[in-house]
């Protein structure tokens, strides 16, 4: 099956957040997504798997950092590299636009996205308590993008 990462503009926001809705239990909406794809550095990615979108992800540059604000693989296309082909374009995107580094935030309980972030070199940095909307601390992990 072959995966295309292509970036979005704000056209998308619509798709976007229906993605984001079938990828997480707490998702933006339309307005929201919208809101972050007018922010400035903020760049948003889909991914398709076999000519179907299959996740996005979001990402902002502020001078030589990174944030990747969400990163979501629909539930049917996990463990198929798409994740790993989303992080990869984030990445790229972040160091293109002149990040060093690139951070983000990851639930305590989701082992399956820590697993992918932590192989991809990704260390923990920090945490945040109580960061999640049903309380779970959040671990702040950055990577090294040079």
């Amino acid at each position: 099956m072959s995966l295309d990462v292509r970036p979005c503009g704000p056209d998308s926001a619509a798709l976007l957040a229906a993605l984001h809705a079938r990828c997480f239990e707490d998702h933006w909406n339309e307005t929201e997504m919208a809101g972050l794809l007018a922010s400035p550095g903020v760049t948003a990615l889909m991914i398709e798997a076999g000519g179907a979108p299959a996740g996005l992800a979001l990402v902002r540059v502020v001078l030589d950092e990174a944030e990747l604000l969400t990163l979501g693989v629909l539930p049917g296309q996990r463990g198929r590299g798409c994740g790993l082909a989303l992080l990869g374009a984030a990445e790229r995107h972040a160091r293109g636009a002149g990040a060093g580094r690139l951070f983000l935030e990851v639930s305590h309980v989701n082992a399956p996205a820590a697993g992918l972030y932590e192989g991809a070199g990704y260390r923990q940095v920090g945490q945040r308590a109580r960061y999640y909307p049903d309380g779970a601390d959040a671990r702040v992990l950055a990577r090294d993008l040079d």
